[in-house]
């Protein structure tokens, strides 16, 4: 495993040099608010608490790398540079970074190429999430760049968590207006889809994979779970997740019986490419609403399903749940 030793060298030409005597000659001279004017940007740092405590950030870091899907979405919409990035598990969501062949891909976190991270020489590094278990490598790989994890942590409240990592991002980019934007739509739109609920109908979180459907538990279990204590859904089932990322056997007789008005779908297979599903997969609309011993159920006859979005497993960040919020909203207003 190879450790990086020092920083790349930074190649400057005669004339830049010459440049640089100058401004040191000139600088014996000047003022400090000249000094401040000609002080270069991106030198300021600011005082982060990430997941393992609190460390200096360089503002605008000029070579990042960024591990963790909740964060993808928000740096492209600020037009944040990557060196690398996993390029296995973000599909096609983000094709500035996907497709440019300059942004070094790390695979996915179950066979990562962490080498290629050293090689890229970052300056920060957003590690977490799915890549959790590799944060001590990376730390360890990478001792000139700064290593953060701010990812959600289990058993705190996702949407803060969501929020928490939206202000970290803000103030190492420089977005801090931005990021209270996004915050405040968020707890906006939440506000808006508690308002339509009216606060009796029964809810059923469901996962669709390889063409089975399985629970989401209530609070607990991975995507829909968070969504019931936001908006203080009512469950149709009572029950602990046991399986948090993949959610748990569930029959169509006991979904039947349970009867909810409705029903929150992640279509966990919408997000890959056909020829990567397994054998037997399904749309989720078929296996649930077009499934022959659910017709009876309140959700399915009355229509009242929402689906996630397609990409919905592969980003998870502030966006989407505030899109699902927006969903969410607008189907209980529609009842």
């Amino acid at each position: 495993m190879t450790l990086r030793t020092s920083r790349r060298p930074r190649l400057v030409g005669l004339a830049a040099m010459a440049a640089g005597a100058a401004l040191v000659l000139s600088a014996c001279s000047s003022s400090p608010a000249e000094e401040a004017e000609t002080k270069p940007e991106g030198a300021s740092t600011v005082s982060i608490t990430d997941n393992y405590g609190t460390v200096e950030v360089p503002v605008n870091p000029e070579t990042v790398v960024a591990l963790d899907n909740h964060v993808f979405e928000t740096l492209d919409s600020w037009n944040v540079e990557l060196a690398a990035a996993p390029k296995g598990i973000m599909g096609s969501v983000w094709p500035n970074y996907v497709d440019n062949e300059s942004v070094i891909d790390v695979g996915n976190h179950r066979e990562p190429n962490l080498e290629v991270i050293v090689a890229a020489e970052p300056d920060v590094i957003i590690a977490g999430y799915r890549f959790s278990s590799q944060y001590e490598d990376i730390k360890a790989q990478n001792p000139d760049a700064v290593v953060l994890d701010f990812s959600p942590r289990e058993g705190e409240d996702l949407m803060s968590e969501l929020k928490r990592s939206t202000t970290i991002l803000g103030q190492i980019f420089d977005h801090e207006d931005e990021a209270t934007e996004l915050n405040e739509k968020l707890d906006s739109t939440i506000a808006e889809a508690k308002e339509a609920y009216n606060g009796t109908d029964t809810v059923m979180g469901l996962i669709t994979s390889g063409g089975k459907v399985e629970y989401v538990a209530a609070n607990t279990g991975r995507s829909v779970g968070p969504v019931f204590p936001a908006l203080g859904l009512v469950p149709a089932i009572e029950q602990e997740a046991e399986d948090t990322s993949h959610g748990d056997d569930i029959s169509v007789e006991a979904i039947a019986a349970a009867n909810p008005d409705w029903a929150i779908v992640l279509d966990r297979d919408a997000s890959f490419a056909p020829e990567d599903l397994e054998p037997g997969s399904a749309p989720a609309d078929e296996l649930i609403a077009g499934s022959e011993a659910l017709q009876n159920v309140t959700a399915v006859s009355k229509k009242q399903i929402v689906y996630l979005d397609a990409n919905f497993y592969l980003t998870e960040d502030i966006q989407a749940y505030t899109g699902l919020f927006a969903q969410i909203r607008d189907a209980f207003k529609a009842a």
